[in-house]
């Protein structure tokens, strides 16, 4: 009983927190142009669909094994969605281990504070959003989930919506950290 009351535990910690909540001004630092520059504006990103928006198919069962070509061209995860995340803003500096509420997403990973996710298929993609689903495994434990990422806010905000068994009932935003 105990290797499930952990995660879920977590899954639960993880919800209740908001980036916006402890360290959100830490984020905020402005740069002035030069006197004779042109201030460049940064390229508009479309706002994703809202993570709500996708309903699974209970048919589509995940598959046995990630398929052919995971983690590159089309069946990679997007550009926009990789790098480091945090629920909690002030784990951001901290170094790996101790930053619990720290998600580090690579072309084909999904990489947790005790967990692992390696992308096994894509249902639907676009530059700022991602449909698919991960086979995980962490704390002696093996599992599939289907999950929802998305971009927000210029690229700041990343939405993650988790569907199926043991699944988190409310999306899960996170911060961008800074490299």
């Amino acid at each position: 009983m105990m290797r499930w009351t952990m995660p879920v535990a977590l899954l639960l910690l993880a919800g209740c927190g908001d980036a916006n909540d402890k360290g959100a001004t830490a984020d905020k630092v402005s740069v002035a142009p030069a006197p004779d520059a042109e201030p460049a504006a940064p390229p508009a990103l479309p706002e994703p669909a809202p993570a709500e928006d996708y309903k699974p198919d209970p048919a589509l069962a995940p598959p046995a094994a990630p398929e052919a070509g995971i983690g590159s061209g089309d069946k990679a995860i997007p550009a926009a969605i990789q790098g480091r995340w945090a629920i909690d803003a002030s784990d951001c500096p901290k170094r790996p281990g101790t930053d619990l509420t720290a998600l580090v997403i690579d072309a084909a990973n999904l990489r947790f504070h005790e967990s692992h996710g390696e992308l096994a298929r894509v249902r639907e993609r676009s530059a700022t959003r991602i449909v698919a689903d991960y086979k995980f495994s962490g704390e002696g434990m093996d599992w599939d989930r289907l999950m929802v990422l998305s971009v927000a806010d210029g690229g700041k905000t990343l939405v993650r919506r988790d569907h199926g068994e043991g699944a988190a009932p409310d999306a899960m935003r996170y911060t961008r950290c800074r490299a």
